[in-house]
């Protein structure tokens, strides 16, 4: 059948992937006039299969007052008088407790060692290109109790399948030696960490030009309406009929929704309300001139993630965090970039030259669509032929190819490899 995928993030490739080998005819619309140049284009680069918890948990409100009184802090809120920020808010606050965390996270974790496998397996098939390397993680703790409590739950972890080792700071030392002697950087105030061998790394833009490359390919079957703006839905007795667009109307069998932060108002046309909204993350991406990384870092208490990526002019350092909930503004906030700059610096001093003009840094800033209780909407919608891929927020990059998956599926009504219980729309 004729399928319009709507939207050209890594979200939307992915699905488009999976149609393509089912054989589809496949569109795949985006307003922009390349692929990847929104949220998937300087993601944090971790591919994370075990950390996948929701923001939305027993411990985050209490911290949520002090966030909101630092202009540094990791998550910040700034109102407006859009009601849907606020309903999204009252549902993320609903959703923190630890029954629904723990829920969502057992879900969750299906769900992207299932994305681990497929990815696992793409590797393999495709002859593609993108920095893939399994490095491990490091989740670095500054304080005891921080570490106390990741150590309790490592055993908890492991029943659902993750393969993790809590590592006191001698081994922290040892194994990561950008940490040096621990004298200097994060390495100074490194109590322990929680050790994930078998996490990856990834650029996800050169993954998501490479898919374009596979699917462009003329026995794929696949056609790009890039530089395309959606303006509604069309629907007719519950189904979709088409797309009215700037480049007039695209028909076609079925219809799959994977614009990002975009899906909520790109479905309004039609009554849907997705919850959805959008969390602002920055990234700095550094060439590497000293000390860094070799193993994917993340610092616990200021929520910065450092990834090494292989690049063909030499070695670099992908440094991201903040969450902003702060509208829908795509511009960066020179404060936050200036921020995560002083952040790498303060962790890694002789990884980057970062008295180098911001520019050189690559600064980037993306809307990631976040659902409140930090599961994506998968599958099948109330219209017959609309299919739902979105509200991935920090995991799009980690989960896109088991959610493609579960929609290709779900567009040719087969039972999909995993249950898609929290996943629904309307669960």
């Amino acid at each position: 059948m004729r399928v319009a995928v709507l939207g050209a993030g890594v979200v939307g490739l992915s699905a488009a992937y999976w149609l393509a080998r089912d054989g589809h005819e496949t569109v795949v619309v985006d307003r922009n006039d390349g692929v990847a140049l929104e949220t998937s284009y300087a993601n944090g680069a971790q591919l994370s299969y075990s950390y996948v918890a929701p923001l939305a948990g027993p411990g985050v409100l209490p911290k949520i007052p002090p966030w909101l009184l630092r202009r540094d802090s990791p998550l910040r809120f700034r109102p407006t008088l859009d009601p849907d920020q606020w309903r999204w808010l009252l549902r993320f606050v609903l959703a923190c407790n630890r029954e629904r965390s723990e829920a969502t996270t057992r879900r969750l974790l299906v769900l992207s060692f299932y994305s681990r496998r497929l990815m696992h397996e793409f590797v393999a098939r495709e002859s593609i290109e993108f920095g893939h390397a399994v490095n491990g993680k490091l989740v670095v703790h500054s304080d005891e109790a921080g570490y106390g409590r990741a150590r309790a739950l490592v055993d908890y972890q492991r029943t659902l399948g993750c393969d993790q080792d809590g590592l006191d700071r001698p081994r922290c030392l040892a194994l990561e030696p950008a940490f040096g002697d621990g004298t200097r950087g994060l390495g100074a105030r490194l109590v322990g960490a929680i050790h994930t061998p078998g996490e990856e790394v990834g650029d996800c833009y050169r993954f998501c030009v490479e898919l374009e490359r596979l699917l462009m390919a003329p026995k794929a079957g696949v056609r790009f309406a890039l530089g395309t703006q959606v303006q509604r839905l069309v629907v007719e007795r519950n189904r979709v009929v088409a797309v009215e667009s700037s480049a007039g109307p695209i028909d076609a069998d079925a219809f799959v929704v994977a614009a990002g932060a975009a899906s909520g108002r790109l479905v309004s046309s039609t009554g849907l309300r997705l919850p959805v909204y959008p969390l602002k993350g920055y990234s700095i991406t550094l060439p590497v001139c000293g000390a860094s990384p070799r193993i994917s870092v993340t610092d616990f208490r200021r929520k910065v993630v450092y990834a090494p990526l292989a690049a063909g002019d030499g070695p670099r350092l992908r440094v991201a965090g903040m969450a902003d909930l702060a509208g829908w503004s795509r511009e960066p906030d020179p404060v936050r970039l200036g921020q995560l700059v002083g952040e790498a610096r303060a962790a890694f001093p002789d990884a980057a030259d970062y008295d180098a003009p911001i520019e050189r840094m690559a600064p980037w800033c993306g809307l990631r669509p976040a659902t409140p209780l930090g599961t994506p909407i998968l599958g099948a919608s109330p219209f017959a032929n609309l299919f739902l891929d979105v509200g991935h927020g920090a995991l799009g990059w980690t989960l896109a190819l088991a959610s493609g998956r579960i929609v290709a599926d779900a567009v040719a009504r087969r039972r999909p490899d995993i249950p898609l219980d929290g996943f629904a729309f309307g669960a």
